[in-house]
């Protein structure tokens, strides 16, 4: 909530003739955020989620996060079932009493 009203701030102060840093600066110390250039990632990223700027969006993010997880998850249950694997197969290879 705070993100997208910081961007529309900055969005409606740019109308008013004031450069796009000058009212990221005016935002950011209005609404006391910490830097200014907080508020520039989160004008960037609503332009790039708006599809008016070049690069990666906030969905794809999230997706690739979570395809990331996915993954390292899958490696974790690889490697336990190669570990399982390999006990058994030693077992199975081991002489047995009778």
């Amino acid at each position: 909530e705070l993100k997208a009203r910081a961007v529309q701030m900055v969005a409606d102060l740019c109308s008013d003739s004031v450069s796009e840093w000058q009212a990221m600066v005016k935002v950011a110390d209005l609404l006391g955020i910490g830097s200014a250039e907080t508020v520039r990632k989160w004008v960037r990223q609503a332009q790039i989620d708006a599809g008016a700027r070049a690069g990666q969006s906030t969905e794809e993010s999230e997706a690739l996060r979570a395809l990331r997880r996915e993954n390292a998850e899958l490696k974790r249950a690889n490697a336990i079932l190669k570990a399982a694997s390999a006990f058994f197969a030693a077992e199975l290879d081991r002489p047995h009493k009778r």
